[in-house]
């Protein structure tokens, strides 16, 4: 087992971590418990910008876990971080649902279809033709490209969805630009959310059920990285990767004292 005992922060994924299926995994709620009562900083992270963070607590506390929304950290307010530290009080057009345009609000920023300093393109279930369009000449305009995720699909009760990423690659192929991207893979999203509880990465966990974007993300930031096998990682897709977590667990159970 890797030393964790110099750790004194934490942050965790949701999906395949914490829940499964709108569900609590075993153990989830035993360890957000663990971390309330010694105050422990902690942070729950999710790429998925179309809910606020309140939609999502409440979403976790109808799943069995009590999470408060100031301890909920997704990739629209993480995106929004990243805009107000590079250009306080500016201006973008938002592809997005309540959670990015949300996020955008409480930065000070103007929503604007006439001459924006960036497009934001984050997830959403509602884009057109319109405003597809109405995106790609902005961006050839001169406005700056941001995406919040890189997800190409999400998950579904019927099936797979395309998500931020494919909406992103259809921008591109008409632009031939590329989006800067802030949620996970890019550490920028760690370091956003250790900024938010005053944690540092030598002190600080990240538990993620991802090689491919919690793992690589927590390493380049850092930190302290435990997989656990609860989403969709195991034995077979782990040996895909030429790099290692600090540990890998059953599950989060396993990190309740």
């Amino acid at each position: 087992m890797a030393d964790r005992s110099k750790i004194t922060a934490w942050l965790t994924d949701m999906d395949g971590v914490l829940v499964h299926e709108g569900h609590a995994i075993p153990g989830a709620a035993e360890l957000i418990k663990q971390w309330q009562d010694t105050n422990t900083p902690f942070l729950v992270l999710t790429n998925n910008s179309i809910y606020t963070p309140r939609d999502l607590a409440a979403r976790l506390q109808s799943g069995g876990l009590d999470v408060p929304e100031d301890r909920i950290w997704t990739s629209a307010l993480a995106t929004a971080a990243f805009l107000k530290s590079q250009k306080p009080n500016g201006s973008a057009y938002v592809i997005g649902e309540a959670g990015m345009t949300t996020a955008m609000h409480e930065i000070g920023y103007v929503m604007t279809d006439h001459n924006p300093d960036y497009v934001v393109l984050g997830e959403t279930r509602n884009f057109s033709f319109e405003n597809l369009t109405k995106a790609i000449r902005l961006i050839l305009a001169g406005a700056r490209f941001i995406a919040t995720n890189p997800d190409a699909t999400g998950p579904s009760a019927d099936g797979v969805l395309p998500a931020t990423g494919s909406v992103a690659a259809l921008i591109t192929k008409a632009t031939g630009r590329e989006p800067y991207i802030v949620g996970k893979p890019n550490p920028m999203m760690f370091r956003s959310a250790m900024n938010k509880i005053q944690a540092h990465s030598e002190s600080t966990g990240m538990i993620g059920d991802r090689m491919d974007t919690d793992v690589v993300a927590g390493i380049e930031a850092g930190l302290h990285t435990v997989l656990v096998l609860t989403g969709i990682s195991d034995q077979t897709e782990i040996e895909k990767y030429p790099f290692r977590p600090s540990e890998i667990l059953n599950s989060v159970a396993d990190l309740v004292r």
